[in-house]
């Protein structure tokens, strides 16, 4: 025992602060703007052999109210990149850049669906959006934290109980 709390109550406690603060990171990451103010473009940037380019910047722009945002693609070629538009911003004209090719687009959405995600797909070389067929990075890392967190409760729930009243008694 440690002062008055047990070794198991000191464990439990930094269990739960370890996932509070995975958690609140997490909807901190998640939380960037209200889904009625995002304008999501995603896509891939690959080779001509439709090998996926990792590391390759990626730069979206709003070019009517100069509002933009850089982001570098992942091993798979993947990239997002989020611009924080308002329903005044529909049709806006939209400059997307990788590798020193330019994609212009507009920015389409329903003004009065403020619950579906405002994206658009934009790929620069052919054939590496078959690259999706598995899971981002990221989906990794997190599926090993829950996994870390279940054996960490698991094991804390085999904890061997001693019984209570001392030696010689039975149960």
């Amino acid at each position: 025992m440690i002062g008055s709390a047990t070794y198991g109550q000191i464990t439990r406690k930094l269990a739960a602060g370890l996932l509070s603060v995975l958690f609140a990171s997490a909807s901190v990451v998640w939380a960037t703007h209200e889904v009625d103010h995002r304008f999501t473009i995603e896509g891939f940037v690959c080779r001509d052999n439709r090998q996926p380019v990792a590391g390759t910047q990626v730069m979206a722009k709003d070019t009517r109210v100069s509002v933009g945002a850089n982001v570098l693609t992942d091993d798979r070629g993947y990239y997002k990149v989020t611009l924080h538009l308002h329903n005044d911003n529909k049709g806006d004209p939209i400059l997307v850049t990788a590798q020193g090719v330019e994609q212009r687009i507009t920015a389409q959405f329903d003004v009065k669906d403020i619950q579906s995600e405002r994206k658009v797909a934009v790929n620069f070389g052919t054939g590496c959006e078959t690259a999706s067929d598995k899971p981002p990075a990221w989906f990794y890392y997190g599926a090993g934290a829950v996994v870390v967190a279940g054996v960490g409760f698991a094991l804390m729930g085999k904890r061997k109980k001693h019984p209570r009243g001392g030696k010689g008694k039975n149960r």
